[in-house]
């Protein structure tokens, strides 16, 4: 008798818990469902008054109001632009949500009815038409949502949430600014730091997620190929610089097809050469400009020494002298790989998984695009981080992309702009979710 009382207990225990994940979830969905119309108003003026990077002064103004409309404590003036909230309820985990802020120097073209028309001058003074191309106006509205629906739901969770808004994603220097205004150190060191990326090839109501380097190291270089100028219709007399150039960009295409593990993915792209003012002047150097991406730093470096190499060896074989050797410029200030913790990955997703479905939450392979999330990982303070697609892409349009293969705007094309409503509460849901569970409830 005493085990069948026993057996009785632990099934009742057991209904009991799986009958509160569907309450919580439900609980969830009606609050995200109460909130879609009126954040929708906000990602409407998000996208039509977008600022540039380090110049988002209106747009870090209504992030620290609504903020402080939350009952968050809000600093401003983080690291330039930056913003943090904190919300204390009660002793437990503290969960850092980032979202950035700034938006890009490309002329809108969606046919949006709140389309910006904004232009701007950039440091340089140069006027710039401006949008959200890279889709931070969502970000900041699932962001706003995330924090609105889990203080509507305080009782369901104890701990801290610290809320960062961030300027200058685009230009990689936001994270570093706040990081390095003491955002750890006048604050506080969190658990965890989540965020999302807006994806334009996932459908709207699904998240992407990969346990491991997610997104690519970045780093420029230029390359300065001098020469001996002359005539172009004696180039015998010469030693021509353009040649050179291009012997070196067909053997840059060796670096990763032959000098790098096949399975280590890397990306090295002349993306500009110039060099000579006529046609018929050879000049005395040509300049190049490099992208390089990497998921490892091991990669890099084997990818510095060889362009070092092939130019090095490019120059001998023209016959330059020692003092005419090409000179090469490595940048210091780009982003190193964005390396989220598998555990933080793995966990976030299956709580995902419970809010969504296992359907909707889809393991994706890393891209080569950059973000300078990876930053917060990377201080001595060794904080696990996750950064997740949030799809956008609008599910009809992408079974007729895949039906048909019609293109779909990437991300920083002027007609890109994310399906908001299934969007918006598929990020809020899940995210919340998330949090909740990671708080231990």
């Amino acid at each position: 008798m005493r085990y069948l009382i026993f057996f009785v207990i632990i099934i009742a225990f057991t209904s009991e818990c799986y009958s509160q994940k569907p309450a919580l979830n439900i609980r969830i969905q009606n609050s995200v469902n109460e909130i879609t119309e009126q954040s929708r108003e906000i990602y409407i003026d998000l996208h039509r008054n977008p600022e540039l990077s380090q110049m988002e002064v209106r747009t870090s103004g209504q992030m620290a109001d609504q903020l402080q409309k939350l009952g968050f404590d809000v600093t401003t003036g983080v690291g330039g632009n930056g913003v943090v909230g904190i919300f204390r309820n009660g002793k437990g985990k503290t969960i850092m949500l980032r979202t950035d802020m700034d938006a890009l120097p490309i002329k809108e073209n969606t046919g949006l009815p709140f389309a910006s028309t904004i232009i701007m001058k950039d440091y340089l003074g140069v006027e710039n038409p401006v949008m959200h191309a890279c889709g931070h106006d969502m970000h900041m509205t699932t962001w706003l949502g995330i924090l609105r629906t889990l203080v509507s739901m305080k009782d369901e969770w104890k701990g801290t949430i610290m809320a960062v808004a961030q300027p200058a994603e685009e230009g990689s220097a936001g994270a570093l600014a706040m990081i390095n205004d003491g955002l750890f150190r006048r604050f506080t060191v969190p658990d965890y730091v989540l965020c999302y990326h807006v994806s334009a090839e996932l459908p709207a109501g699904t998240i992407g997620y990969y346990p491991g380097p997610i997104f690519a190291g970045v780093k420029s270089a230029e390359i300065t190929v001098y020469g001996s100028g002359g005539h172009g219709a004696m180039p015998h007399t010469t030693i021509d610089p353009v040649v050179i150039a291009a012997r070196i960009i067909l053997d840059i295409q060796t670096i990763v097809s032959r000098e790098i593990n096949p399975v280590k993915p890397a990306v090295v792209t002349v993306g500009a050469i110039h060099g000579g003012t006529k046609s018929n002047i050879i000049p005395d150097e040509v300049k190049m400009l490099l992208t390089i991406r990497f998921f490892e730093n091991e990669v890099y470096e084997t990818i510095r020494e060889s362009l070092i190499n092939i130019t090095r060896g490019a120059a001998i074989s023209a016959g330059l002298p020692e003092s005419r050797m090409p000179l090469l410029t490595f940048s210091n200030a780009d982003n190193p790989p964005v390396t989220n913790n598998p555990d933080l990955v793995l966990r976030s997703a299956d709580l995902m998984k419970n809010m969504l479905g296992e359907k909707n939450v889809i393991r994706v392979d890393p891209a080569t695009g950059a973000e300078d999330f990876g930053k917060y990982g990377l201080t001595d303070e060794k904080i696990p981080i996750a950064i997740f697609w949030l799809g956008g892409v609008n599910p009809s349009k992408y079974q007729e992309h895949l039906k048909s293969s019609v293109q779909l705007p990437p991300l920083h094309n002027s007609a890109f702009y994310p399906d908001f409503d299934p969007a918006f509460k598929t990020g809020v849901s899940a995210m919340t979710r998330t949090v909740i569970g990671l708080m231990g409830n």
